[in-house]
């Protein structure tokens, strides 16, 4: 069957365009994608190109299809999976195979992502467990599932330890200190969410930022007051000026932090989160750098005398995803809190290749509709020519400018669009 894709052709050559499906094999399912979210590794993916090491050398003549955190619906199966799949049934993609290629969906594959109105998922993912159902009826909140799951496994791959115990002790510090720097883009505020939420719960956050209009965007998405009515104290911080270390050892009467993360590969954080560590303190390294010769000077008297440790992590498991889908569906997370644009198919290639520039949340894509990459904040001005973005901006103003299962339906019915209707 014919589809359409963004596809990845060369370093910083992405284009929508036609792909030719073949028929699917006995043990592989033909998908249709309904939503999903753009990841900032498939920026990296798309300006190193054939330097990637998930990206295949060949795409100049086999391009492959990028986005990987997607949902939509299973409308064929293969003859051998007749008893695993049905037609009809919805479901979310865990990506992260594990594979020693590292091929990964989004990445790898001419036939396989998530910038598509259709796309084929092969054996090996099927074999792996990659295929997940999903209950709900709100597909933003499937796709955002997978970043949900980084960062779930982030904070798993934490880990204390007690002086001559020799065992590691997973997962944040309880009732401990936490400091999430540089994180109030959309990652950032789903740890916040996490942070508050999830099953061990630290007594203080403190999230840092440089940019007041970030950290104030922060707030009314996670305000200092919720946390509080769950327990936690949390803080939100400028670190713009040149005390700012001095200023977070402060918070903690010089104790330090339990629990470091930094969400911006930059030298000076990676210094400034080994200068905040307290005795015992698990730094995790939770964005990816470009550079594969990035160095950054670290404190190892720390490691040798006060235990201090690092932690990197890429990704998350499918245990990962089904603790995101289960938190989300019970409403102790709220993965849209990361959305701040949504378009169509038409907008991807654009929206991939401005991530870095354009700094804001999550950019999510619905392959079906045609639609130009649209801020929620923006809703409302242009509402005033335009009855999309009018009603848009009145039900995205009930859920506090959040992108929500309302929003996303109305979407769906103005655009006469049913994600059920197979093709």
């Amino acid at each position: 069957m014919q589809a359409k894709a963004a596809v990845l052709y060369g370093k910083n050559k992405i284009k929508v365009s036609a792909i030719n499906l073949p028929e699917i094999g006995e043990e592989e399912l033909l998908v249709k994608v309904v939503s999903n979210s753009l990841c900032f590794s498939t920026y990296k993916a798309a300006t190193l190109g054939e330097d990637h090491k998930r990206v295949p050398n060949d795409i100049k003549e086999n391009p492959i299809i990028t986005g990987h955190e997607f949902a939509g619906i299973i409308a064929k199966v293969g003859s051998k999976l007749t008893d695993k799949f049905i037609v009809g049934d919805k479901f979310v993609l865990q990506p992260a195979m594990g594979l020693d290629s590292g091929y990964s969906a989004g990445y790898s594959y001419a036939e396989f992502g998530g910038n598509a109105t259709y796309c084929i998922i092969p054996k090996v993912a099927i074999d792996l467990g990659c295929v997940l159902p999903y209950e709900g009826e709100y597909f933003a909140n499937a796709s955002l599932a997978e970043p949900m799951c980084c960062i779930i496994g982030a904070f798993e791959a934490a880990y204390h330890t007690i002086e001559y115990d020799y065992n590691h002790y997973m997962g944040i510090k309880k009732d401990g200190r936490l400091a999430l720097l540089g994180a109030t883009g959309p990652m950032g505020i789903g740890a916040i969410d996490y942070a508050i939420n999830g099953k061990v719960k630290p007594k203080q956050i403190v999230v840092t930022d440089i940019n007041q209009e970030r950290i104030n965007r922060a707030k009314t998405l996670i305000s200092e007051e919720y946390a509080k009515e769950r327990g936690v104290d949390l803080i939100y911080m400028n670190v713009s000026s040149n005390n700012a270390t001095q200023k977070l050892l402060d918070i903690t009467n010089g104790k330090g932090y339990d629990d470091v993360f930094v969400l911006i590969a930059n030298s000076q954080i990676m210094i400034q989160a080994d200068n905040i560590l307290g005795r015992d303190g698990c730094l995790n390294i939770f964005a990816g750098p470009t550079d594969k010769n990035f160095q950054v000077p670290f404190n190892f008297y720390n490691v040798h005398y006060n235990q201090a440790h690092v932690v990197g992590t890429s990704g998350g498991s499918t245990g990962d995803m089904l603790t995101s889908l289960t938190l989300s569906a019970e409403g102790k997370i709220n993965p849209s809190y990361m959305i701040s644009h949504i378009g169509g198919l038409n907008s991807a290639p654009e929206s991939i290749l401005n991530l870095e520039k354009l700094q804001a949340g999550k950019r999510l894509i619905y392959p079906h509709i045609d639609l130009d990459l649209t801020a929620i904040n923006d809703f409302e001005e242009l509402g005033k020519n335009n009855d999309l973005f009018r009603n848009l901006a009145v039900i995205c103003k009930k859920y506090n400018n959040i992108w929500s299962e309302e929003a996303e339906k109305y979407l769906f019915k103005y655009f006469s669009f049913d994600p059920y209707k197979l093709d």
